[in-house]
């Protein structure tokens, strides 16, 4: 099957059929008869010289030359359809609306900084600010929810654009008041052999966790494993019921104080570094504005 032999159509339709594995939806989607669908891939099938879905009365099947080419087609089509989108953009000028996600109050209000120099530059562009949960992970912006996310380093997602760090904060460790850790003026990660830590949600990626809660101190000591929480909320409930300690940053003791839990420094912990992240597939020249807007709002902030 050479380039030229496969119309535009007849991606869109294999690819949308491969998602639905339904004939009519597919139809549905496309606004076209079943007929329609049903002769477009008989012919690309005829094209590439063997069968691409399995086809019985009761169900519909890539077979593994299909899900092949739906493997190979399905990033290029998508690039294809993002890089009309853009010229689209460009010609309207940068419009529509922008969905940023964000995690902790910290990342909230640099958020909304940003978005009053990106609104300043782009008033017909609306910035929609959205919270999530550390349980989130990148599911929102896989998900379509938002369109790109403040994302924590390291972020070594192979579907992922990643910008440059926009801000870091120093780590500390939460402690519950009564610990004997509470009374100390700085701590090192050699402490954690005597303590439990709080375990962040399965959702994170486990380089991610490992590099900044790491199971074992630098010497080779064994963190022993607390209760896993899905929120920071709910984690600081539990370090304040003394169910184990967690480590946090330095934004802890401006949003997020409480009577039961105290913060330490940690001094040899790595920082914990804040940039901008997207699907690579959807970038758009409206996210290209708004992480040219966080960069030059970095750059106001730290007088560069």
């Amino acid at each position: 099957m050479t380039r030229a032999s496969v119309e535009r159509y007849e991606i869109e339709a294999f690819l949308t059929l491969a998602e639905e594995l339904h004939f009519g939806r597919t139809a549905e989607r496309l606004r076209v008869s079943t007929a329609h669908i049903s002769k477009t891939i008989k012919k690309m099938e005829r094209q590439v010289g063997v069968p691409l879905f399995e086809r019985t009365s009761r169900k519909v099947a890539l077979t593994p030359v299909g899900s092949l080419l739906r493997e190979q087609l399905r990033p290029a089509y998508d690039q294809v359809q993002q890089s009309v989108q853009n010229a689209k953009d460009v010609g309207r000028g940068i419009r529509g609306v922008l969905r940023v996600g964000y995690f902790s109050s910290a990342g909230g209000r640099f958020m909304l900084e940003v978005s009053e120099t990106f609104h300043a530059r782009y008033p017909d562009c609306t910035v929609q600010i959205r919270e999530l949960q550390l349980s989130d992970g990148a599911f929102r912006l896989r998900g379509g929810g938002v369109d790109l996310q403040i994302c924590g380093f390291p972020m070594e997602e192979p579907d992922m654009t990643i910008g440059p760090a926009l801000y870091r904060e120093a780590k500390m460790l939460a402690v519950p008041a009564r610990h004997p850790f509470a009374r100390r003026p700085s701590l090192s990660l050699e402490d954690l052999a005597h303590v439990k830590m709080v375990q962040n949600p399965p959702e994170l990626p486990a380089y991610f966790d490992e590099f900044h809660h790491p199971r074992r101190t630098p010497s080779g000591r064994p963190i022993e494993p607390g209760p896993t929480a899905a929120t920071f909320p709910e984690i600081l409930a539990l370090v304040g019921a003394g169910k184990g300690v967690y480590l946090t940053t330095e934004q802890a003791t401006q949003f997020y104080l409480r009577p039961d839990v105290n913060y330490v420094p940690v001094l040899d912990a790595p920082p914990l570094e804040f940039g901008l992240g997207w699907l690579t597939t959807g970038h758009t020249h409206r996210i290209q504005a708004f992480v040219q807007a966080a960069n030059d709002t970095r750059d106001a902030l730290t007088g560069r």
